[in-house]
């Protein structure tokens, strides 16, 4: 079984909680690690008929029937009754960690969970599995585009199945169990037409307007479905930073994948080999970057303090750290061979923000790790040294 980072912070929580809320992007590892960190717990599956239906018919009952041992119930947004029950036996009780809710309808169960059990409920998120995370288990690639193609679902690590056979079933999966069932999408074709256009968009920022015009759908409909892709962890938007210094900087935010395996597969990418020469890849490599820093920030239970910068001319930043006044920029390259032109997005921001050439960092696509006077040079494998 492969050690999960977010597992101490979830334990840690659930000392101080007594509810602990796992969510995440569906096969992300939620059972799994919430059974192993929790072994005496009992477990329920709402998913099933039998004990979604226990839990309909007498949500106090089925509470209470563990209330010694501890419970953890999966898909817990599928009764959305027990949520008011676990609120006055909460209270009641006082003790810590006793429920142990995850799901994947993400918006849901959060929706439930802010109504009812707000101050009650430590929200986790598990997201999947990081390079390090891989490294520690010896499952990690040395190959930068093998890495890219599989992406860091755990069923791609764990079982012997390839990416080209997991991912049209995830696809399908998805759209239509969490997404129907968050917003009713009708025209399923539809969405997975806005699916791939997201794909093709990664790493550009995000015109809502031109993304439904090239899929003939609505300004209101495109804002509400990304906002379903945000609320299941498909997606992510990356703001611009705030300040201008003296500039005039863009408010688009940028779009983003948090797995560059499930990019690849909405973009037809059928092989590492081929990726190697997609014209994506850079906005793909950009994706993992940012994806595996936001990982870990989640797994530590920090909140993301990532932004990028861009003025009007097109100067930019690809991401900016922002830790209280202080400021780190990182620029991001795909290419394996570091050169003097990489770091001119750095050099131009030094300029403007007087950030010393010790906060800014170059990301590449190589191997080598060093220290040059524009800034770190950070081989992929070394994004743990991204801080």
């Amino acid at each position: 079984m492969i050690q999960r980072t977010a597992g101490a912070h979830v334990l840690a929580l659930s000392k101080k909680f007594p509810v602990v809320s796992l969510t995440g992007p569906r096969q992300s590892g939620k059972t799994t690690l919430v059974k192993k960190l929790f072994p005496r717990h009992a477990y329920a599956n709402l998913e099933r008929p039998d004990e979604r239906m226990a839990a309909e018919e007498d949500p106090l009952r089925f509470l209470h029937a563990h209330s010694q041992t501890g419970l953890i119930i999966d898909e817990a947004e599928r009764v959305p009754a027990l949520f008011s029950y676990l609120q006055s036996i909460v209270d009641d009780s006082g003790k810590m960690g006793r429920y142990v809710l995850t799901g994947s309808q993400n918006f849901l169960l959060l929706e439930k969970i802010s109504q009812s059990l707000a101050g009650r409920v430590a929200v986790c998120h598990l997201l999947p599995l990081t390079l390090s995370e891989l490294k520690r288990a010896k499952l990690d690639s040395n190959s930068l585009d093998e890495a890219l193609f599989r992406g860091g679902y755990p069923a791609l690590h764990g079982r012997n199945i390839k990416p080209e056979d997991y991912f049209p079933s995830y696809i399908q999966t998805y759209v239509e169990r969490d997404v129907r069932s968050i917003k009713n999408i009708g025209d399923q074709s539809a969405f997975q037409r806005f699916l791939k256009c997201c794909a093709g968009r990664v790493g550009q920022l995000l015109n809502l307007s031109s993304v439904g015009s090239d899929i003939g759908v609505n300004y209101k409909t495109v804002r509400s479905w990304m906002s379903v892709l945000e609320a299941s962890f498909i997606v992510f938007l990356l703001q611009p930073h705030h300040r201008n210094f003296n500039k005039r900087v863009v408010k688009q935010p940028k779009l983003y994948f948090y797995d560059t395996g499930l990019l690849s597969a909405l973009l037809d990418i059928r092989s590492s080999r081929q990726l190697a020469g997609h014209y994506l890849r850079g906005g793909i490599f950009e994706s993992f970057v940012i994806s595996e820093y936001l990982k870990r920030r989640f797994n530590a239970g920090r909140l993301p303090n990532a932004y990028f910068w861009r003025d009007n001319t097109g100067h930019e930043v690809d991401m900016v750290l922002e830790d209280g006044h202080d400021l780190h920029a990182v620029e991001i390259k795909s290419g394996s061979t570091v050169t003097g032109d990489f770091f001119k997005g750095l050099d131009f921001f030094a300029r403007i923000s007087k950030t010393p050439a010790s906060a800014h960092f170059l990301v590449h696509g190589g191997n080598r790790t060093e220290s040059r006077k524009h800034g770190h040079a950070l081989g992929w494998q070394n994004l743990d040294d991204l801080n």
